[in-house]
């Protein structure tokens, strides 16, 4: 069975202003502070040029779906893990777990598009059980793939945290974790526990970032370098290639700190920053802490930081 897909590329015939602003939330953005009366005035002047996306409602077929999808996991439940039903999912989080990871409401939401060899491994796995631990909100809902969150999204079947799965040893045909295990307070625990409830000889695709600012919901702990993806399962499962994809390629990270940067900046600043060249921003650090491009505040120094630094006092 195909995937449901959740998310299309938005079109004036098939228009939806919500799924619109769904799918944009600098859009709604905009809309609520005025700057548009209408995702549609932004569609019609930016969107189509753009490719905008727009969400799909299939709430029906997803129930459905998850239905089955869960009466086929329901065996492999722990028998010693607190769960309730909410409107068709499984939700394991109590109010100890809440407050161990440190879980706060929020709007925002967390989307990782499946690189193409995700999309490969779930069709191999066609039939099983594939668990896709912090799966965030998916823009295709699988009929294998059980979507594990802390935030009830649409697309969410099972909430829990991934320090305490609540699936017995050896689920799992496949498991899928991709800009996860920065988030939890716990990612060696995380790891293992991953690790788990894979059945042996089972398949894990798992992308953590390294060179990355701050970002992202509940909270942002830990990066890892190659050599710390792989530290974290190395004791559990034979470590296959540790690699970069064309998704994580170090492009993104220069881009990602560069235009966080200019965002930091006052508009003067800004423009000039723009302006520099690879040369100016190759000059001895300390000698340019005084320029403009170097005025930030700390909030953003913190999510940029090169390293940060701690005291404290023992209680």
């Amino acid at each position: 069975m195909d995937p449901i897909p959740l998310r299309s590329r938005a079109t004036i015939e098939r228009f939806s202003e919500a799924g619109y602003l769904s799918a944009n939330p600098d859009v709604r953005a905009a809309v609520e502070k005025g700057v548009y009366s209408a995702g549609l005035v932004h569609f019609k002047r930016y969107g189509v040029r753009e490719g905008r996306q727009q969400d799909v409602d299939a709430a029906a077929d997803i129930s459905a779906l998850r239905r089955e999808k869960l009466a086929r996991l329901e065996p492999f439940i722990r028998t010693d893990a607190p769960m309730l039903w909410r409107d068709g999912k499984m939700d394991f989080l109590t109010v100890a777990l809440r407050e161990e990871a440190r879980i706060t409401d929020t709007d925002s939401i967390s989307f990782n598009g499946y690189d193409a060899a995700v999309g490969e491994m779930i069709a191999r796995h066609r039939g099983g059980l594939v668990l896709d631990c912090g799966a965030g909100r998916r823009d295709a809902y699988y009929r294998d793939v059980v979507n594990f969150e802390v935030v009830d999204y649409d697309t969410t079947d099972v909430l829990g945290i991934g320090e305490h799965l609540p699936f017995v040893d050896g689920t799992f045909d496949a498991a899928i974790s991709v800009a996860v295990l920065e988030h939890v307070r716990d990612p060696i625990g995380c790891a293992r526990e991953i690790s788990r409830v894979l059945k042996p000889g089972g398949e894990l695709f798992c992308s953590i970032p390294f060179l990355q600012p701050l970002h992202g919901y509940p909270h942002h702990y830990f990066n890892a370098s190659s050599q710390g993806i792989r530290r974290l399962f190395e004791d559990e499962l034979d470590v296959k290639s540790v690699t970069v994809f064309p998704s994580t390629h170090p492009i993104h990270a220069l881009f990602m700190i560069l235009s966080s940067w200019e965002r930091g900046l006052d508009a003067g600043a800004a423009r000039r920053f723009r302006k520099m060249t690879v040369e100016d921003l190759l000059q001895n650090p300390y000698d340019q802490l005084r320029a403009p491009h170097c005025q930030l505040s700390i909030e953003k120094q913190l999510e940029l930081a090169c390293a940060t630094v701690l005291t404290a006092t023992k209680r």
